[in-house]
């Protein structure tokens, strides 16, 4: 019972601790979402050169964006001309941070931990993507040799041309429309429309695709803190080079987005896991997964895969060991900002957050046999 009473309680500061902050980056990035374009982000990441890889790692950075609604944004990045380095930095940079997940750093480990968080995020992301156009330059002329003669009979350079053409012609109908619409004066429904979609993308889609994986990451969370017996946590912070081999043996194939991974982390810091091993957790888990790399190693290759795993889980190693030494002589648990009295907002929050998150983890379950009776299932 005793243990119990401990979850609960360990579950409310990690949610009072958090919640805040999530709800205002879910909100802003759905004001990122309407005011930054998907084409913007396509139209700069073609050059194969270090710029690319810069400018596509910080397109990355704030894009609300998690580990499995990545891999189709990158997929259509890819497909649009993207060179392979500026693919895979995307790839990392995006799920790792995200300005959701920067806000909620804040809120849980404070301002050095979350600057230190997107630095080294963007360092790994950046040199992966240089690494990627440098040994990958071999592979891809081969392959350019090997489908030169199949390109030059077919059609797919027409088609392709026809398509951009096509693509082009409904942007200038899109934007004639758009013209339209605010030369009758109906403007002010469009602004309405346009805070309409931000709430919607960031309490609906936003927060619906992150609600399970969040869920999840609060209650192991809360679990760690209280299960973690005291003498393994002691052999943890003896033997430092143990718990970050075990953080990276659970983080590399596990599925965790970047704000899911805030309480898993937080938790292993209060059960006396150092922070430079919680921080690996932080970097590898959100970038990694078993769907992303069978997605990786199809779409860019198995070279492009190896630097992939082997730049983050490198990287992640090298920067938790300097988050260890800077520091070092702070306690551990005085990292995670948990007061004992929590705010009028942060309980305000909380309650809002677990009412929108167990609405979407068990709407499936109570409302999929009603949305058949209409027959619409056999159509889909």
């Amino acid at each position: 019972m005793e243990y119990i009473t401990l979850f609960f309680s360990a579950l409310v500061d990690l949610s009072n601790a958090m919640a805040p902050y999530i709800l205002f980056g879910l909100l802003f990035a759905g004001i990122l979402h309407e005011l930054v374009p998907d084409s913007i982000v396509k139209n700069h990441l073609g050059k194969d050169s270090i710029v690319s890889v810069i400018k596509a790692t910080i397109f990355g950075i704030p894009l609300p964006v998690c580990s499995c609604g990545v891999i189709p944004l990158a997929t259509s990045i890819k497909k649009s001309g993207a060179s392979n380095g500026s693919t895979l930095s995307f790839l990392i940079s995006t799920p790792i941070t995200g300005i959701d997940s920067i806000l909620a750093t804040y809120g849980m480990f404070g301002w050095v931990f979350t600057i230190y968080r997107v630095i080294t995020s963007t360092i790994i992301s950046i040199i992966a993507g240089i690494l990627s156009n440098m040994y990958v330059k071999k592979e891809e002329i081969r392959a350019a040799r090997q489908t030169k003669p199949k390109a030059v009979f077919s059609m797919a350079a027409p088609t392709t041309e026809n398509t951009i053409m096509n693509f082009s012609t409904v942007q200038t109908q899109q934007s004639s429309q758009k013209e339209e619409v605010c030369s009758d004066g109906s403007c002010d429904e469009k602004k309405n429309g346009i805070v309409k979609s931000t709430f919607s993308y960031a309490f609906g889609t936003l927060l619906k695709d992150i609600a399970s994986p969040l869920l999840v990451g609060l209650l192991l969370g809360a679990l760690i803190t209280v299960a973690v017996p005291e003498n393994l946590s002691e052999i943890l912070v003896k033997y430092n080079w143990l718990s970050y081999i075990i953080v990276i043996a659970i983080a590399v194939p596990m599925y965790v987005c970047a704000t899911a991974s805030l309480p898993i982390a937080a938790g292993l810091m209060l059960a006396g896991v150092s922070p430079g091993a919680a921080f690996v957790f932080l970097s590898a888990g959100p970038a990694t997964n078993t769907v992303t790399i069978g997605v990786v190693k199809k779409m860019l290759g198995t070279r492009t895969l190896y630097i992939y795993l082997g730049t983050i889980i490198v990287g992640s190693i090298i920067f938790g060991l300097g988050l260890d030494y800077l520091f070092r002589d702070v306690n551990v648990k005085e990292l995670v900002h948990m007061d004992e009295h929590a705010s009028l907002i942060a309980w305000a929050s909380t309650f809002v957050l677990w009412g929108f998150v167990l609405f979407y983890v068990i709407k499936p379950y109570f409302f999929k046999e009603k949305e058949c009776h209409d027959g619409s299932c056999g159509t889909v």
